[in-house]
């Protein structure tokens, strides 16, 4: 499972999950792309599992980027403890995810048999999600100017 080496505290406040994503929106290392539609805190344990749905699909051919990392520590108490006695103790790791961010990429393989990777991969995601295609930035024209003699 991914998590973080170290971290700076042990526990986090939950925070808030509004607005839309601004960083990580555009499909920037690999030709097609997983949009999330939602906000959710997606588990590393779900991120495993959609990962290696994609790299079953594609089998040895291509290459997947993972463009979210679960750096949040999410706090759990055991069950059957009673209210009270402070935060209990970090349990798993997640991912703070916002609508419009490129959850996967991946490269060097068909469009088809990417959009089927991708979608086995949206079936072990908790959120809604989208296919998408790197786009390509528009030719500029050059402009030719006629010397006039």
């Amino acid at each position: 499972m991914l998590m973080p080496s170290r971290v700076k505290h042990r526990k986090v406040h939950r925070g808030r999950r509004q607005g839309e994503a601004i960083k990580g929106a555009t499909v920037a290392f690999g030709e097609f792309g997983l949009q999330a539609l939602e906000a959710a805190w997606i588990d590393s344990k779900q991120i495993e599992a959609a990962r290696r749905a994609m790299t079953h699909h594609i089998k040895r051919g291509g290459k997947i980027w993972i463009r979210i990392f679960p750096g949040k520590p999410v706090t759990a108490k055991p069950a059957e403890t009673r209210m009270g006695s402070g935060k209990g103790a970090p349990d798993h790791w997640v991912a703070v995810v916002k609508p419009g961010r490129v959850l996967f990429e991946i490269g060097g393989v068909s469009p088809d048999i990417a959009r089927e990777a991708m979608r086995l991969a949206a079936f072990k995601l908790p959120i809604a999600t989208k296919f998408v295609a790197r786009e390509e930035a528009p030719a500029e024209e050059a402009v030719v100017e006629e010397s006039e003699e």
